[in-house]
């Protein structure tokens, strides 16, 4: 009874605030119209496409001893894998890299981020002054063996991140080798 006094109270003493129960249950939705109204019809969305192609990504499909198969396409000895092409290194070996020999890596605009390096099958110590030189002019430098060096920049271009590899292929058999079936074998020992 004390409440339903306070209730009366509260009601008379806001007039305002007074609506019927029904009135309550009742509110505008967006969801009961099914056409859109005036000021809809005039916001529409445009996109605009800046490039029409698909991007082109590198992917080293295999390597072996004589060199490695990129998109599908076979390069022969040591390769530079840029963002969209492949060439030609003239190494024989890890002892031969230096300054010269990545600086096709800096002078590529939009600069790449990283060089992923594939030593052979044994990851290798570079000089210190062709990684400070890199390191100069903001790009970074992996050394890793060859097989997780293409595994490294697969991932890495997967990312849609800018990326340089410097592959030397690693000394031994013949044999193609998918990177698939490597990863295994690494990942069994």
């Amino acid at each position: 009874m004390v409440a339903a006094f306070v209730l009366r109270g509260l009601s008379r003493a806001r007039p305002a605030l007074r609506c019927a129960p029904a009135d309550l249950l009742w509110a505008p939705r967006r969801g009961h119209r099914l056409t859109p109204a005036d000021d809809e019809l005039y916001q529409r969305t445009r996109i605009s496409l800046l490039q029409r192609e698909p991007s082109h990504t590198m992917y080293i499909d295999s390597y072996s001893s004589r060199g490695f198969v990129v998109n599908g396409n076979r390069v022969h000895g040591p390769c530079a894998l840029l963002p969209h092409s492949v060439v030609q290194w003239n190494v024989g070996s890890h002892q031969d890299i230096t300054e010269e020999s990545f600086s096709l890596f800096w002078m590529l605009e939009p600069r790449i981020e990283i060089v992923v390096v594939g030593t052979g099958d044994r990851t290798e110590r570079l000089r210190s002054q062709v990684l400070r030189a890199m390191r100069q002019r903001g790009i970074a430098v992996e050394v890793q063996d060859t097989p997780n060096a293409c595994a490294t920049f697969n991932f890495l271009c997967h990312e849609g991140r800018l990326t340089g590899a410097a592959l030397i292929p690693p000394p031994g058999g013949t044999q193609l080798i998918p990177l698939a079936q490597a990863a295994e074998g690494t990942a069994k020992n």
